[in-house]
């Protein structure tokens, strides 16, 4: 093998991994996401829905997205294109929330439908703020139902134990749960940060210029003297 075959070779090798690496970006890119994909247990978070295209080239018109069990209650964030509406459903068992309260019912499903549907071409996004709960290690599904004009695309499916996710067709957004942070114990996010000690503010203002100028001026004088003298005895 000469040199410049070696090299073809060295190059093809990143050069078909890059194929292979934009070609899996651009599949996941297709699929109905969820960002963040992790959370601190316990902790209140936004979770961001990305729906970026419509079904098989036909407009969405409503997107409706799953509330897992473990959560009690969402608060959507308003879009000017959609209506949003919240369905309940009712609890198996009486739960206590953070506040003491006793819950009876929970935020089962939440429905965004399209005042105006949205273009195969144009993506848009949905927020969803709640509390996640507390266990940690827990991966949490969020299967979200796109209809559109034509057409219905269910991204619900939930990869099982062993089962690679981006294996799946049309996967479910999920969000794995991680440990509370040192000194959260209320799993309202992360530990305050540390503020360093105050420092002593540095001289300012016109006082320092006239001190400054001051000792310029004697400065430039002694200067001028030991130049005089200097010239007298020589």
């Amino acid at each position: 093998m000469n040199i410049r075959q070696a090299s073809a070779r060295a190059l093809a090798v990143p050069a078909l991994a890059g194929v292979l690496l934009t070609a899996t970006a651009a599949a996941a890119s297709a699929h109905v996401t969820m960002s963040p994909s992790t959370g601190q247990a316990g902790a209140y978070t936004v979770l961001t829905f990305s729906v970026p295209h419509g079904c098989d080239g036909s407009a969405t018109t409503k997107v409706a997205i799953r509330i897992p069990e473990s959560v009690t209650t969402v608060t959507p964030t308003r879009n000017p294109f959609w209506k949003v509406e919240v369905a309940t459903e009712k609890l198996a068992q009486p739960v206590t929330d953070s506040h003491g309260n006793s819950i009876t019912e929970r935020d089962g499903t939440v429905t965004y439908t399209a005042i105006t549907p949205l273009p195969d071409k144009q993506r848009d996004t949905f927020e969803l703020s709640l509390k996640l709960p507390d266990t940690a290690g827990a991966t949490l599904a969020f299967p979200v139902v796109q209809t559109c004009q034509k057409g219905r695309t269910g991204w619900t499916e939930v990869a099982v134990n062993g089962q690679d996710a981006d294996s799946l067709e049309h996967p479910a957004p999920t969000l794995t749960l991680t440990k509370s942070e040192a000194g959260d114990p209320g799993g309202h996010g992360s530990a305050a940060p540390s503020v360093a000690p105050a420092q002593p503010a540095a001289a300012s203002g016109p006082d320092l210029g006239v001190y400054g100028l001051a000792a310029g001026v004697l400065g430039l004088a002694a200067g001028v003297a030991a130049l005089v003298r200097q010239r007298h005895t020589s």
